[in-house]
């Protein structure tokens, strides 16, 4: 990553202009308090850690919502939640290094496509605004909850009541914390991605914030169609030049994908980055 490409993204992070969209790769120094094994955060840790440590059908092992999606139709929804709650509410795991660089200036808008509560643990002694992605609700066309955080507890709100002020905290995927909610299987995906496209899965404060903005991909896989597609609605009316697409070793799927998406390819992961803050920092 070039000291110019770098310099132009930290300013425009810590300018609120770029923000930052996380996704497992974030999670990548995050292990077990008990036994130090790593959090199940991509897809294939998922579907391992989903089916007791054995691989599943290699059609199944494709990506994690088209396993989750066969777990819940032998095992029921309820299922693939629970198991999403054991993980990232029961377990206790150490935090991320990107996390902790979040939680040093916390910007006013973050995406986190990520299951966990390490974002919002980040602002734990802080005001801020949570939105939840939610999938096959009855008799709510939104796609969505929101909640304010007092600096103790959450509480769900209306988007009128939402203080624009506030940081925002985007959990597209679910969060178990304040309730348990997901979009985890094909069926969910289908789902939100349909009322994403509708306009119906993003308040509309939020789609007058995004207006211009910038983005910094970390951690993100864009070789899947559900990923890719979450991110290319989420990321709407963002600037031309929609901000950087950090990935080592991406494939040429998504080289073309990120050129397509007016996002420019740093081949570079997280722990580069930190290290390029981290050298910032020190001089």
């Amino acid at each position: 990553m070039s000291n110019p490409v770098f310099s132009e993204i930290l300013s425009g992070l810590y300018d609120n202009q770029v923000v930052p969209y996380l996704g497992p790769g974030v999670l990548f120094d995050v292990t077990s308090k008990l036994n130090g094994t790593p959090i199940p955060a991509d897809s294939d840790s998922l579907i391992l850690a989903m089916n007791g440590g054995k691989p599943m059908a290699p059609k199944l092992m494709y990506e994690f919502p088209r396993a989750a999606m066969n777990q819940e139709l032998k095992r029921g929804r309820n299922y693939v939640s629970q198991f999403l709650d054991k993980t990232y509410a029961e377990m206790k795991w150490t935090r991320a290094a990107v996390h902790d660089w979040l939680a040093e200036w916390k910007p006013n808008y973050i995406v986190d496509i990520n299951r966990d509560t390490q974002l919002q643990d980040s602002y734990a002694d802080e005001e801020h605004t949570l939105v939840v992605g939610l999938a096959r609700v009855i008799g709510n066309h939104f796609r969505f909850k929101i909640y304010h955080y007092d600096r103790e507890q959450y509480f769900e709100v209306e988007q009128q009541q939402v203080d624009r002020k506030l940081p925002i905290l985007f959990k597209p995927m679910g969060t178990p914390k304040p309730e348990s909610n997901y979009v985890a299987s094909d069926a969910d995906y289908v789902d939100y991605i349909t009322e994403l496209m509708g306009g119906f899965a993003i308040p509309d404060f939020l789609k007058d914030y995004r207006v211009g903005k910038k983005y910094l991909l970390v951690g993100v896989p864009l070789n899947r169609d559900s990923e890719r597609m979450v991110m290319s609605d989420i990321t709407y009316a963002a600037d031309e030049h929609r901000g950087w697409f950090l990935r080592k070793n991406p494939t040429d799927k998504e080289k073309r994908y990120a050129s397509k998406m007016g996002l420019e390819l740093i081949e570079a992961d997280c722990q580069d980055l930190l290290e390029l803050v981290q050298t910032r920092q020190a001089a």
